[in-house]
């Protein structure tokens, strides 16, 4: 069975959340992004590790992170910034602009939570700017979680998304690194070899980060060694 560091209340990096003998901050690699990132969280993602909102703010230093609660009104003017066009991105948006601002002009707004979490706070901000679906296929690697459906991907994934469509190739190979480090790593920790070995046959991670990955596996060496 799975391990949880959430129900055994583990000790966990406070960086990256995870137990320290599976620490990856020796992987971490700040990306300057071009737009503006924000996240508005649904409170009840707030506590998970495996949260991949909180992966964004790590990663992206100009990035935002805006705790929703039904009970508390967001303040627009807390999130949006003057003088950029804001997109919030929701599967039944509109389709992705074929002429849009530079990248420089853009703020994007990504919705962190279950799908009914996500549906929820897209009613509050939708008048806040244009909803905007984007081109997403294939299968998602956020295999931490069960996705909800065939063409259902994580938080990350979207805005992984969103600059390969906008053509940020080097934002989008920089950042796929570190969402697939964070993915690897929760499989291990939860004591899932089969299927962090499975996922790791298909990732850039290997070529990414070697000496880290070798360490890694030191570490489960020990575990099961002991």
């Amino acid at each position: 069975m799975a391990r949880s560091v959430v129900l055994k209340q583990s000790l966990r990096c406070e960086r990256c959340h995870l137990p320290p003998r599976w620490c990856i901050c020796a992987g971490f690699d700040a990306v300057d992004c071009a737009l503006k990132v924000d996240v508005l969280m649904h409170h009840m993602e707030n506590w998970r590790p495996s949260s991949t909102g909180h992966l964004i703010q790590r990663v992206i230093p100009n990035a935002g992170l805006h705790l929703y609660r039904r009970e508390r009104p967001l303040e627009p003017e807390t999130i949006i910034q003057p003088g950029k066009t804001l997109w919030i991105l929701h599967p039944l948006g509109e389709p992705l602009p074929a002429s849009h601002p530079p990248a420089a002009d853009l703020q994007v707004l990504l919705l962190d939570g279950t799908w009914r979490q996500a549906g929820e706070m897209m009613r509050v901000v939708e008048p806040w700017g244009r909803r905007i679906a984007l081109p997403m296929t294939g299968v998602s690697r956020y295999w931490l979680r069960s996705q909800a459906g065939e063409g259902k991907f994580c938080t990350m994934e979207a805005l992984l998304f969103l600059l390969a469509a906008l053509g940020r190739t080097e934002e989008h190979a920089r950042l796929r690194a570190q969402f697939e480090l964070h993915v690897y790593a929760g499989l291990c920790s939860r004591g899932a070899k089969a299927k962090a070995a499975e996922y790791l046959a298909e990732s850039p991670v290997r070529a990414a980060f070697p000496e880290l990955l070798d360490e890694l596996a030191r570490h489960r060496a020990r575990d099961e060694g002991a």
